[in-house]
């Protein structure tokens, strides 16, 4: 059994797994998400601040909420996150497409010489690759 503080309240709880929040405060966030997702519905070309102080959430909060692909700026809203990697402006999630094409690319070639390797394991060059036995 993995017993946690709770990273709001402070409260034990036990601990299953994702954000070591219990699950009054867990059920609190999806509240408050909600709450944001209508107003954003409502509101469709509020900034984060904005936002954030009238639902009374944290920026934080609310970026982690795009991160996680939960929300979505609209296309036309001059409001964004920046990529982790270069910096450039997106709507929702961690990395631009760009980004992500080159990541899949890099990984892609990881793998294929992964691939290479394991069949270009070392060929017995001998006549008769056979077993052999030592007679006394």
């Amino acid at each position: 059994m993995n017993v946690r503080n709770c990273k709001k309240c402070g409260r034990l709880f036990n601990y299953v797994s994702g954000t070591p929040v219990c699950p009054s405060c867990r059920e609190g966030l999806e509240k408050k998400f909600q709450e944001v997702k209508d107003y954003i519905r409502e509101n469709k070309n509020a900034g984060i601040t904005e936002v954030a102080e009238a639902c009374e959430v944290e920026v934080r909060q609310i970026k982690q909420w795009v991160r996680e692909e939960r929300l979505e700026f609209s296309a036309d809203s001059p409001v964004g996150i920046d990529c982790e990697l270069c910096g450039t402006m997106i709507r929702s999630g961690r990395f631009c497409d760009k980004c992500k094409t080159g990541m899949i690319n890099e990984l892609d070639k990881a793998a294929a010489k992964q691939a290479v390797k394991k069949v270009d394991k070392k060929k017995d060059t001998r006549e008769n690759p056979k077993m052999r036995f030592l007679s006394e």
